[in-house]
């Protein structure tokens, strides 16, 4: 197997360097190359060719005259240029990302819109191309702002003011002075996110998705952070601050659902995706996507590859044909490699050339990767910033470090600079690692405060007659007498969301089902006659995501709300281990109560030929979601792609929160005109009238009196669902039935429309003998057409 790599940095060298190892591979071709790889014989050489587009002609001659079997471009501009797309007409297996993939890298904005659209962790942010538009989100923005230039600026198009004066100077920078020509033509203005980076290379095959060691670099050009933006000054690999669990989170919720989001959006991506992530207090989100391999994070993780148990080049051509999940990838156990940049006089600004380099024997206790050399006669000089990446290896990060900087030690140029506190905060912390605590097991208990502070003004918006809603405390305090009872029944009720949650998690979407935890507790009081007072919610998670658990709690109030009840408490329980890092599930309780003369239903009075009034719901509600989950599979849709019977996205459109019924009902239940009431959850009709009525009584319900709504027609469509298995598994447009007398019933609809809901005469009861189905539904004919 003959390999071209494109590039000519220290990335490429490193690149060379792995691909050198694999016995299959015969040789590396570097176009252009450096002076690192033009002196490394062996198996690989340089080729004076660029890679700029203007050269792609050139490169697809040479590839197909040298029998090149293998493509690997190392810089992020000929990908986005189209490079992959160029080999590929040409049938030249190329380890990168077409260029439509390559605008995850190439448009900063793309990228963000991408994420929002998956539902993938990463910061508030807006997209802009109108100077003014820009100055405006950042006067309104509540947060602190990072400006970046959406395009593709080498690596300096990030800007971090430190206040609003300073955000708005950065925008005339980029967007009216042109600092970055045409890639700040479109600028992010992104809220600034506080705590550690770390960076994640992965390889992908447009399916599977194989992570290499989380990295941390060193951007600042000089120690203590100080200086100004680089390339990167330094990097080492594995950060002792990428645990295990939070590495399963980062592949579940970012790195496989990046691949996937972009298969299904048309765009699949192979090759490096380089994704740099900022751990927050609120979890790993996402700063920005690169389409290729780091530097100087890969000459630090190619460095711990274990060459003995697998091959470089077969991974890389085994993504190009799409089997990366039939060859290993393996990591030497126990290893920290550590890579230290040496930089040119003057840089990052404008620095000196031509400087001549020693290299002494101590070197070889490293690898030397050349990241901005050429050979001038017998010599090495110096042509770019960066000069060399000198990587160690060692048994901790300590002693991976001290191996880098002993080969610093021994190479010497005019000028030279490097930073000589690479890892070291991470080195010490290591090594020096006190107890253990609660944070380490994966539980942040502040975090979970923080949580209570966001919360107590949405709760205490649902004080009501016997309780103020104070939480924080140890218990929920309800004066029962305060309300007005005089011979009070209380009725409870418990139930959860079920798998509709995966929808609001797939969506980020998390308000909506609050509102349906509190339905499906409410709706199921009222059934008895009560009135709901109180209610309380439990939220389990494996990693306590603040801003979700928020708006979930923000939903759960709206629904107190709706229902006149209050939320006096609840549960937050994080618990790593038990749930998938951004999962959550929650349950609720709740408790109402009702005079013992008004309890329902009564059985009693309850016979045939009285009638049966329906209710319209809100869509689907709570129940049934895992057939639905089942159909949008078979369908082969997209939650976030078009809903195909109403605007905005499908699962927008699914995540509907069910509708209460508790006030328009109440009037009614007091009034003592309805005899009997079932809430249509799991099981439909069939399973939830019988409930109410007395063991001689069956109900026939007439399809035709109330209209289908449109999701219910899709999912009998799309999943060929049979009416009969709709009927007893999903509310069909009835929400709530309600048994009345037939000289009610006209009054019951009448008062029900005044209150804004819309009801049906849609059946009648009917004797049963106790043979055959006790709930019919007749002319259901008309939900498949």
């Amino acid at each position: 197997l003959n390999v071209l790599v494109l590039g000519g940095g220290g990335r490429e060298h490193a690149l060379a360097w792995g691909l050198a190892k694999s016995a299959r591979v015969s040789k590396v071709f570097v176009a252009p190359g450096n002076g690192g790889t033009a002196a490394a014989g062996g198996k690989i050489s340089n080729v004076a060719i660029g890679h700029s587009i203007s050269d792609f002609p050139a490169l697809i001659e040479f590839t197909q005259s040298q029998n090149i079997g293998l493509v690997v471009p190392g810089p992020e501009q000929p990908l986005v240029d189209g490079v992959a797309d160029a080999f590929k007409r040409v049938g030249i297996a190329t380890f990168g990302p077409s260029a439509k993939a390559a605008r995850m890298e190439g448009s900063k904005a793309f990228s963000k819109d991408f994420m929002k659209k998956h539902g993938i962790p990463t910061a508030a942010y807006g997209n802009f191309t109108d100077f003014e538009q820009a100055c405006a989100y950042v006067r309104e923005a509540k947060f602190d702002v990072v400006i970046k230039a959406s395009g593709l600026a080498g690596g300096k198009g990030v800007l971090l003011p430190g206040n609003k004066d300073e955000a708005l100077a950065a925008l005339r920078t980029v967007m009216v002075d042109g600092a970055f020509g045409e890639a700040g033509s479109e600028v992010v203005v992104e809220e600034f996110l506080s705590g550690q980076e770390i960076s994640v290379l992965a390889v992908s095959d447009g399916y599977t998705v194989r992570a290499f060691p989380a990295a941390q670099d060193h951007k600042r050009a000089f120690d203590n952070d100080e200086g100004g933006n680089t390339g990167g000054m330094g990097a080492y690999a594995p950060a002792p601050v990428a645990t295990a669990e939070l590495l399963a989170q980062v592949q579940r919720t970012v790195l496989q659902a990046t691949v996937d989001g972009m298969r299904r959006d048309g765009f699949p991506f192979v090759g490096c995706l380089f994704t740099g992530f900022m751990l927050t207090a609120d979890g790993p989100k996402v700063l920005e996507y690169n389409c290729r391999f780091g530097d100087p994070e890969t000459e630090a993780v190619l460095a711990l590859l274990d060459y003995d148990k697998c091959d470089l080049a077969e991974v890389l051509l085994a993504a190009c044909e799409g089997r990366l999940d039939s060859v290993p990838l393996e990591f030497a156990a126990g290893r920290s490699a550590a890579t230290v940049i040496m930089a040119a006089e003057g840089y990052p600004g404008a620095y000196a050339k031509g400087r001549a380099i020693a290299f002494g024997s101590a070197a070889d206790s490293a690898l030397v990767f050349h990241s901005g050399t050429v050979q001038d006669g017998a010599q090495t000089v110096t042509t770019g910033g960066r000069v060399l990446a000198v990587t160690g290896v060692g048994s901790t990060l300590a002693e991976a470090l001290q191996r880098a900087y002993a080969g610093v030690g021994a190479v010497s140029f005019e000028g030279a600079h490097w930073r000589t506190d690479i890892g070291a905060r991470a080195a010490k912390l290591s090594s020096d690692k006190g107890g253990l605590t609660y944070a380490d097991a994966g539980v942040d208990i502040d975090a979970g405060n923080r949580l209570v502070d966001l919360i107590k003004p949405i709760v205490k918006a649902t004080r009501r007659a016997g309780t103020d809603s104070d939480i924080g405390g140890f218990g929920g305090l309800f004066d029962l007498r305060a309300t007005g009872f005089r011979d009070p029944v209380l009725v409870a009720a418990t139930d959860g969301v079920g798998t509709k949650l995966k929808i609001a998690h797939d969506m980020g979407i998390h308000g909506t089902v609050g509102v349906d935890l509190v339905a499906m507790q409410v709706n199921d009081i009222i059934v008895q006659g009560a009135e709901p007072l109180f209610f309380l919610d439990y939220y389990a998670c494996g990693h306590l995501d603040v801003e979700a658990a928020r708006d979930f709690v923000q939903g759960v109030a709206q629904g107190c709300v709706e229902a006149g009840c209050a939320l006096i408490g609840g549960e937050t329980a994080e618990m790593p281990g038990l749930y998938a890092g951004g999962d959550y599930d929650v349950a609720g309780f709740a408790v109402g109560a009702v005079e013992r003369t008004d309890v329902l239903p009564r059985t009693a009075e309850i016979m045939p030929g009285d009638v049966v009034v329906g209710l319209a719901s809100s869509g689907v509600h709570s129940n049934g979601f895992s057939l639905v989950r089942k159909v949008i599979a078979h369908a082969g849709l997209d939650l976030h792609g078009p809903c195909p019977w109403t605007d905005g996205s499908l699962g927008a459109a699914l995540l509907a929160p069910t509708r209460i019924y508790v006030k328009p009902l109440l009037p009614l239940v007091r009034g003592r005109l309805i005899k009997g009431m079932a809430h249509i959850t799991g099981g439909g009709f069939t399973d939830n009238v019988p409930r109410v009525l007395p063991p001689n009584v069956g109900a026939e319900l007439d399809a035709a009196a109330w209209p289908l709504p449109p999701v219910f027609r899709w999912i009998s469509s799309a999943g060929g669902v049979a009416p009969a298995e709709m009927a007893r598994t999903f509310n069909c447009g009835l929400g709530m039935v309600l048994v009345v007398a037939k000289e009610h019933a006209d009054a019951v609809v009448a008062t029900l429309a005044d209150a804004g809901e819309s009801a049906y005469i849609v059946g009648q009861l009917t004797a049963y003998s106790g043979e055959g189905e006790r709930v019919t539904v007749k002319n259901t004919s008309g939900w498949t057409n």
